[in-house]
C-alpha cells in the first residue's frame, strides 16, 4: 500500500476505510499520488482524486476531534466547568430569591440553606408560588453541583491517579481544566503549575501593577492554605513541583507512585518546621 497510496484496493464508496487510512497510513516518500489513484481505478481523473481526498480528510479530522472530545480528561474538564457555571448561577439566583422572598415574607435569609426553607413552604397565592418555585430551582442547582462534584471525585483517580492522590480529585481536575488537558498539564513546568488560576494577577505583575503571585488555585490545598504566610511561597513551590511530576507520570505511564505522597509529606514537614522555628 505504501508504494501505491492509501487508495490501493479501496472501493471509492468505502468512506470509512478511506478515513481510517488517512488517519493511520503513511508513505516513505512523496509519489505521484493522483496518477496512481487513476491507474488503480480509485478515481476517474486527478480532479476526482482531489475531491475524494478532500472529503476523506475532512471526515478524518472530524473523527480525530470527536475522539479527543470523548477522552476521559476532557470529560473532567467539562465537569469542572459545569461546577463553576452551576455555582455562579446558584449564587445569583439565591441572591435574587433572598431579595424577593425577604420583601414578601418580611424576613432575612441568604444562600441555599434559606432557599431550602422557602422551598418547603406551601404557596397560597400566585406570587408565593413563583417565590417557592424559584427556591426549588436553587435547591435543585445545589443538588446538581453536589452530583457533578461526586462524579469528579469518582472519575479523576482513574484519569490521573497520582495527581488525584497528591491534590485530591477536585483540585486535580481543576488543574487539568486550567491547563486544557492532562497532556498539556504534563508539559508545563512546575512554575507554571504553581500559578495556574492566577492569570489575572500574573498579567498585572507583568504590567508592573502588582507583585508576582506565589500561587494560583493550588492555594486551596491544605499544604499551601494552612502553612504560615512566610513559608507559603516555599510550600506552593514544593507542591507544584510534585504535582508537575505526578501529571507527567499520569500522562506518559499511568502507573501509581505512592512514594510521591511520602516525598511531599516529608518536604512539607521540613518547610513547616522552618516556620515554627521562626
Amino acid at each position: 500500500m505504501e508504494s501505491q497510496g492509501w487508495f490501493v484496493d479501496l472501493d471509492p464508496d468505502d468512506r470509512d476505510t478511506a478515513v481510517a487510512r488517512i488517519r493511520d497510513g503513511s508513505a516513505p516518500a512523496p509519489d505521484r499520488w493522483p496518477t496512481l489513484a487513476v491507474e488503480a481505478g480509485f478515481a476517474a481523473d486527478e480532479s476526482s482524486y482531489y475531491d475524494e481526498l478532500h472529503e476523506a480528510t475532512v471526515e478524518a479530522a472530524g473523527a480525530t476531534v470527536a475522539e479527543r472530545e470523548r477522552a476521559d480528561d476532557q470529560q473532567l474538564i467539562h465537569a469542572v466547568r459545569t461546577i463553576d457555571d452551576v455555582t455562579a448561577t446558584t449564587n445569583e439566583l439565591a441572591e435574587r430569591l433572598a431579595e424577593w422572598a425577604g420583601s414578601y415574607y418580611g424576613e432575612s435569609g441568604a444562600g441555599t440553606e434559606y432557599a431550602a426553607t422557602v422551598a418547603d413552604r406551601d404557596p397560597q397565592d400566585p406570587v408565593e408560588r413563583r417565590i417557592v418555585s424559584l427556591a426549588n430551582r436553587v435547591t435543585a442547582l445545589e443538588a446538581e453541583h453536589e452530583a457533578v462534584e461526586a462524579f469528579v471525585r469518582r472519575q479523576a483517580p482513574g484519569v490521573c491517579p497520582n495527581l488525584s492522590m497528591l491534590a485530591g480529585p477536585v483540585l486535580a481536575a481543576r488543574l487539568i481544566a486550567l491547563a486544557g488537558g492532562l497532556e498539556s498539564l504534563a508539559k508545563k513546568p512546575s512554575g507554571t503549575v504553581q500559578v495556574l488560576g492566577a492569570e489575572d494577577a500574573l498579567f498585572a505583575h507583568l504590567r508592573g501593577h502588582a507583585t508576582s503571585p506565589k500561587h494560583g488555585v493550588i492555594y486551596t490545598h491544605e499544604y499551601v492554605r494552612d502553612t504560615s504566610p512566610d513559608q507559603r511561597g516555599s510550600a506552593a513551590r514544593a507542591l507544584a513541583g510534585k504535582l508537575a511530576i505526578a501529571a507527567r507520570i499520569d500522562h506518559y505511564s499511568g502507573d501509581r507512585r505512592p512514594e510521591l505522597r511520602d516525598e511531599l509529606d516529608e518536604r512539607m514537614a521540613r518547610i513547616r518546621s522552618r516556620g515554627e522555628d521562626n
